[in-house]
């Protein structure tokens, strides 16, 4: 089945307080209106320079779809990111995939030299509709070598083994969570201009979420580090 990409926040911990009381403990946590009232200069100021174990006091919890390729993008390059998803090794997986929307209506040039392509049985014309085909017969196979592999490797071992026949656009749930220092540093990475779009896609719906939050909690702490546009 077709699926988007998908972010929901399903919990959080802390705020700007939270964040701005860390840095007290370096003088005094006691909060007074004065300090209160102070609280967005002192925000900025530790953002901009560098003052940064003070915004790892938060949680941001995290359930997202996504395919693989933004998996790995979460894997790579993290600080201080706690993720967990969906095992191929313990539960045969569901036929969750991708199709890029930008890949829609682009119309393949020539069919007849791709091969293992029955035109009999196959109606493609464009490299969306490429991608499906592929996918699914990914995904018959996929289930099929599980099932006649088990006999002889072990239901662990075809599960996990079968899964080379999923493709990159495969989707996997994943349970994601950052402190507000560890999701900056996502962001900045995989909101560029330079990423992939998927993952792109991922980084800015996790800025929405938080930003959406009842209340505002976050609203200096976005603003200090220029994310509050």
């Amino acid at each position: 089945m077709n699926r988007k990409i998908t972010v929901e926040l399903i919990g959080y911990y802390g705020s700007d307080k939270t964040h701005a009381q860390s840095a007290w403990t370096s003088t005094d946590r006691e909060i007074t209106d004065e300090k209160l009232e102070r609280m967005p200069d002192l925000l900025k100021y530790l953002a901009e320079h560098k003052h940064e174990t003070p915004f790892e006091k938060s949680l941001f919890h995290f359930n997202i779809e996504v395919e693989q390729a933004s998996h790995i993008h979460t894997l790579k390059h993290r600080i201080g990111v706690s993720v967990n998803g969906e095992s191929a090794r313990y539960k045969e997986l569901t036929d969750k995939f991708y199709i890029p929307e930008d890949w829609e209506g682009v119309k393949i040039n020539d069919i007849s030299d791709i091969p293992y392509l029955d035109m009999n049985k196959v109606s493609v014309e464009t490299w969306a509709d490429m991608l499906r085909v592929y996918t699914e017969l990914g995904n018959f196979l996929y289930h099929r070598s599980a099932s006649e592999l088990t006999p002889v490797l072990t239901r662990k071992r075809a599960k996990e083994s079968s899964r080379f026949f999923r493709t990159m656009n495969s989707m996997l749930t994943l349970d994601t969570s950052f402190n507000w220092r560890s999701f900056y540093h996502f962001y900045m990475l995989r909101a560029d201009k330079t990423a992939q779009l998927e993952i792109h896609m991922v980084a800015d719906k996790m800025l929405e979420c938080i930003k959406n939050i009842p209340g505002n909690p976050f609203k200096y702490t976005l603003s200090a580090h220029g994310l509050d546009k």
